[in-house]
């Protein structure tokens, strides 16, 4: 199914890389689709307030591909067990941003003595589901950190670990914004010191200057 003379293997990643055809998600029309490899998409502390985690960090794509659930599965646990190892698991918030929801296919061939027979070539050649993968376009984030200051460092090496579990380039790009808000780092501050900030779990956000409506 996979490589020649290995049984169940999987395809080598290459041969789903790059954006072919339409997005072909798990349907009613399309069943039997095998679950994901990765299951989880939040580690750390992620239930830290929006205060704790001032810095934040991405990795970004620079290639428009598909990256399979077992690569994003992979840059998850490495990414994640280097930074606990370094600075502990209080000390940052990790958000894997793409999700595999492109199912990929297998014509399945058969490689044993005497299969010539009863293989159709290139006929009906509609594969069967295989697994699936996360379809990603140029600057699009894979992966987010935020975290305290002094574990900055180690997140660009635990970025920089996973980047080896992707095919394709990846760029490491530090934030200039408050953690995973949308403000920067002076306007958060300015804005707090105001009290003009709703904190919202992992968020903040900006209280509206019109007061409630008058009846």
């Amino acid at each position: 199914s996979g490589i020649p003379g290995i049984p169940g293997s999987r395809r080598p990643a290459r041969c789903y890389r790059y954006c072919r055809n339409k997005p072909y998600p798990k349907s009613r029309f399309c069943r039997g689709v095998p679950d994901s490899k990765i299951r989880i998409y939040d580690l750390g502390t992620k239930k830290a307030g929006v205060e704790e985690f001032p810095a934040c960090i991405h990795l970004i794509s620079k290639e428009k591909e598909q990256i399979s659930s077992e690569a994003l599965e992979a840059a998850r646990i490495s990414c994640n067990k280097y930074i606990v190892k370094s600075c502990g698991k209080e000390a940052f918030h990790l958000r894997i941003r793409a999700h595999p929801f492109h199912v990929l296919r297998i014509n399945k061939m058969l490689s044993c003595a005497g299969a010539d027979r009863l293989q159709t070539g290139m006929r009906g050649a509609w594969g069967k589901p295989q697994g699936l993968a996360a379809r990603v376009n140029i600057d699009q984030p894979l992966l987010s950190v935020r975290c305290t200051d002094s574990a900055i460092p180690y997140v660009k090496e635990a970025l920089r670990r996973a980047k080896y579990k992707f095919p394709g380039r990846q760029q490491i790009v530090h934030s200039n914004k408050w953690g995973f808000t949308t403000f920067t780092r002076e306007e958060f501050e300015s804005l707090r010191a105001d009290g003009q900030l709703n904190f919202d779990g992992s968020n903040a956000h900006r209280l509206p200057i019109h007061g409630p409506l008058g009846f």
